[in-house]
């Protein structure tokens, strides 16, 4: 009898009648029905199902990881035709069912047997067609069939089919290549699943109102956290989260806490708060606390309270302060402070003025923060550049206002503002445009020619990026400016409240400014200090701000946007996940976190989100009661994130793969004396 070839990947067809080939009771293997062995009571997870058409006449069938042919009656067609692959998988699954699926090992049979295969003989089924099987099945599926026999082991790690269980698991688009720290597609689709902290181990209830703000320690052995019951607590990161102190703020007439920071070196915490006050008010303060006394080393005034304040060194920081010129223009000015102010003399300088800055329309400067550039050319992981034809435009150097200003000469839009000007003072011609406009046109008129210019050229190695939220159209934070600060800048020392500054230099411009054409609620940068990620919510497209009072709406959705401040270029935009209620005058800051591999953001729709940095994916939805303000991953270990809500509560989350290590067992030593008697005998 002749056989009927075997196509590539799809195993023995066999003829359409009669027995096959070889097998003369036509039953697959040659000796009647398969001897195979069904698993263990415990072996597998999940009674696993799948059917498909086998040689004419019979169906393989898989239950619980065996495997056997099933006479179903006369067929015709093809031989062997899996199922269509299944796009979703019923999960995510439990913690316990992640532990199962991912913490245990294959389990043999005694030596020499297997449940798919007569001894000494080859498998019953080829691997080319349990491979196609195999990618019918999710992967806790897979993983459980796995468990069967040594040759499903083998099968269900093949690369080609994790690949393809990776891409349609998680949705990544195919163009979007393997991280590049991954060894392969199998152990890329466990960090994913098994590496994110989204199990919850503890939850810590001793503020008594809103929790705004959490900060680690750079060695990740401490964290603090920031709340509307006016206190900072400063906590200790063990695998059980304690309390280690509380500064109780209201001695000083503030109101509340809302950001901390750890130097550098973790020997002191800045801690920013709103002074009492009525609901209009602006006025803050910074306090720096000493991490080994807990003593309150000094105190700084900080207007509006939501420029928060940061380090630039060990022991200096940068505050603000607001001066109006009009009635919708203003000078922010940014202040270098030393941090232990006891020190009384007059060749010691404990403040210094470092930039002093026009706003426009309202706006004023909020949210500073502070980038190394020392990094940039070796960052933890390098971001794609973004598609073609990626819109670069929201990004524009020399502090300029907008594409039209950039187009637009100096010197002719000066002599226009001038012969308007002219006109409207001499009675000659009444202004044609609203007060607001008229008095936004004039401040620009006054700084032409008392701005000092900005840096040229890129940030040096030894410079630091101070970054910052802004505007030029309306009062709600709209852009990010960014200023270089110099090395002679870091310090106190030198001339006094701007002395060195020339006449004509009233004003410094930006070095660069980001427009995102919405409001800016959030922002955050990776470890190695060379991306800012962002969070903005979207004015409608071709949106125009006619008055500075009234923006435009804002949406709903949150976008994560993300830049490269080495190449001042937007390169990922993320998923939208995230979500925020509150209108423009309501508006508030909702914190971002960024590690190694993920970055983190609450929400108003009481959850934190977590994404992965390479694919732009959606990872985890963390659950709280209310608003989730802020989150913060440990610094040393990316699999342990802390989320603070409006519900009075901090959660602490670490990843499934950690938490089966903190509760495996650990075994007992055995006593001296019992193996000192057992040497007697």
């Amino acid at each position: 009898m002749n056989e009927s070839p075997r196509p590539p990947g799809l195993g023995w067809r066999g003829p359409s009648r009669g027995p096959a080939p070889g097998s003369p009771s036509g039953r697959v293997g040659g000796a009647g029905r398969p001897r195979s062995r069904p698993a263990p009571p415990g072996r597998l997870r999940a009674g696993l199902r799948s059917t498909w058409q086998g040689p004419p006449g019979q169906r393989a069938e898989v239950r619980a990881g065996w495997c056997s042919w099933r006479r179903v009656g006369r067929a015709a067609g093809p031989a062997l035709v899996p199922p269509a692959p299944s796009l979703s998988w019923e999960g995510p699954l439990s913690h316990a069912d992640r532990s199962e699926a991912w913490g245990s090992k294959v389990r043999d049979g005694p030596p020499g047997q297997n449940v798919t295969m007569d001894e000494g003989e080859t498998p019953l089924l080829p691997d080319s067609l349990v491979y196609q099987i195999f990618l019918s099945l999710g992967p806790a599926d897979v993983l459980a069939a796995g468990l069967a026999c040594r040759q499903w082991q083998a099968v269900s790690r093949d690369e080609c089919l994790w690949r393809e269980q990776f891409y349609r698991y998680y949705q990544v688009a195919r163009d979007v290549p393997r991280h590049p720290a991954a060894t392969s597609w199998f152990e890329e689709f466990r960090r994913l699943y098994d590496a994110v902290p989204c199990v919850e181990v503890q939850t810590l209830r001793e503020h008594t109102d809103q929790v705004l703000h959490l900060s680690f320690s750079h060695s990740g052995y401490q964290f603090a956290s920031c709340s509307k019951d006016c206190t900072v607590k400063i906590w200790n990161n063990d695998p059980t989260i304690s309390l280690l102190h509380s500064a109780d703020m209201r001695p000083y007439n503030w109101s509340y806490t809302q950001f901390s920071q750890f130097n550098q070196d973790d020997s002191l915490l800045l801690a920013s708060g709103v002074f009492l006050g009525p609901h209009n008010s602006s006025s803050g303060e910074i306090a720096v606390i000493s991490l080994d006394t807990f003593a309150l080393l000094s105190r700084v005034r900080n207007k509006p309270y939501d420029v928060f304040g940061c380090w630039l060194t060990d022991t200096s920081l940068i505050s603000g302060n607001l001066h109006r010129i009009g009635d919708i223009t203003s000078c922010s000015v940014l202040w270098l402070n030393n941090a232990f102010q006891d020190v009384e003399s007059e060749n010691v300088n404990v403040v210094k003025r470092l930039f002093k800055i026009q706003n426009l329309n309202a706006s004023t400067i909020r949210t500073v923060m502070v980038a190394d550039c020392s990094r940039f050319d070796s960052p933890d992981l390098l971001l794609d550049a973004g598609a073609p034809g990626t819109d670069s435009s929201r990004v524009f150097d020399l502090g300029s206002d907008g594409e039209d200003e950039e187009s637009d000469p100096g010197p002719a839009r000066a002599k226009g503002l001038r012969r308007l000007l002219d006109g409207f003072l001499e009675g000659r011609a009444q202004p044609p445009l609203p007060e607001s406009t008229l008095e936004t046109k004039v401040a620009k008129l006054l700084a032409q020619g008392h701005t000092k210019p900005p840096e040229q050229g890129r940030a040096a190695a030894g410079n630091k990026l101070l970054i910052f939220t802004t505007g030029c159209l309306t009062y709600s934070p709209h852009q990010i400016g960014i200023k270089q600060i110099l090395p002679h800048q870091m310090t106190t020392a030198g001339p006094v409240l701007g002395e060195g500054r020339g006449s004509d230099a009233f004003f410094d411009a930006l070095d660069h400014v980001i427009d995102v054409h919405g409001h800016i609620i959030g922002m955050g940068l990776s470890p190695d200090n060379r991306y800012l990620y962002v969070n903005s919510r979207a004015w409608p497209s071709g949106s125009v701000v006619a008055d500075p009072m009234q923006p435009p709406p804002i949406a709903e959705e949150i976008d994560l946007l993300v830049f490269d401040l080495k190449t001042m270029r937007e390169v990922k935009r993320a998923l939208r996940a995230h979500r925020a209620y509150t209108p423009n005058d309501e508006c508030f800051f909702i914190f971002l976190d960024v590690s190694r591999d993920f970055v983190a953001s609450g929400a108003e729709d009481r959850h934190g989100y977590i994404w992965d940095r390479h694919y732009n994916i959606c990872l985890a939805k963390l659950r709280h009661e209310d608003v989730v303000n802020s989150v913060v991953f440990s610094p040393q270990e990316q699999e342990l994130l802390l989320t603070a809500s409006d519900d009075a509560t901090i959660k602490a989350w670490r990843s499934p793969r950690t938490v089966r290590v903190l509760q495996a067992p650990r075994p007992r030593p055995r006593p001296f004396f019992s193996w000192f008697a057992s040497q007697k005998h």
